[in-house]
């Protein structure tokens, strides 16, 4: 009896988890959208600046795309019971995604050194939105940080199998929207100017 109730309560979490996160990142979706179209608006200002993305967001810009590959392999990795290689890949994967964040602080910092800052008399609309919208994407990446270490833990303890690897692929669909979102991002910034 026990055992029907606990395949069960693990049967209705499988059911209701992904949907429950795609909600969630519909409305993430709609907030960036919000967002970006103000951006578009605001163009049309006489006092907009234009000016070249900072070489960092570049660079932060392909270690997330890696890390979104890292994850991959390790989600393949634990679907073929090979714990060892999942373990190195999800650590792989953390470490691409601090790299992201060290770089986009550093972009922050390129802007700064320019003279783009986020708000005050001396500050741009355009440089006050690049900032904001970035600011709010690196709170996603703070929370799929978080959501990588649960999984890398959860991996260390050896809660993932092939069989039951829901938290791991949870972790990689929020992880590629994070991803996604910030190529996105990325070349709306670097297109619409």
């Amino acid at each position: 009896m026990k055992q029907t109730l606990e395949q069960e309560y693990k049967q209705a979490k499988r059911k209701s988890a992904k949907p429950m996160l795609w909600v969630s990142m519909i409305s993430m979706t709609m907030m960036f959208a919000g967002l970006t179209s103000a951006y578009v608006v605001s163009r049309k200002r006489a006092d907009w600046v234009s000016f070249d993305l900072p070489s960092a967001f570049y660079t932060s810009t392909i270690l997330i795309v890696l890390s979104s590959i890292t994850f991959m392999l390790a989600k393949r990795f634990i679907k073929n019971n090979n714990r060892q290689l999942t373990t190195v890949f999800l650590t792989i994967t953390l470490v691409l995604g601090v790299g992201f964040i060290y770089f986009q602080f550093e972009g922050f910092n390129e802007m700064f050194n320019a003279g783009y800052v986020f708000a005050g008399a001396e500050s741009t609309v355009k440089s006050s939105f690049i900032y904001g919208i970035t600011l709010a994407h690196l709170v996603h990446i703070f929370a799929g940080i978080i959501v990588l270490l649960v999984v890398l833990y959860n991996q260390l303890t050896n809660k993932y199998s092939a069989s039951d690897s829901l938290g791991l692929e949870l972790g990689a669909i929020f992880w590629h929207f994070v991803d996604i979102l910030w190529i996105y991002l990325f070349f709306f910034f670097y297109l619409v100017r």
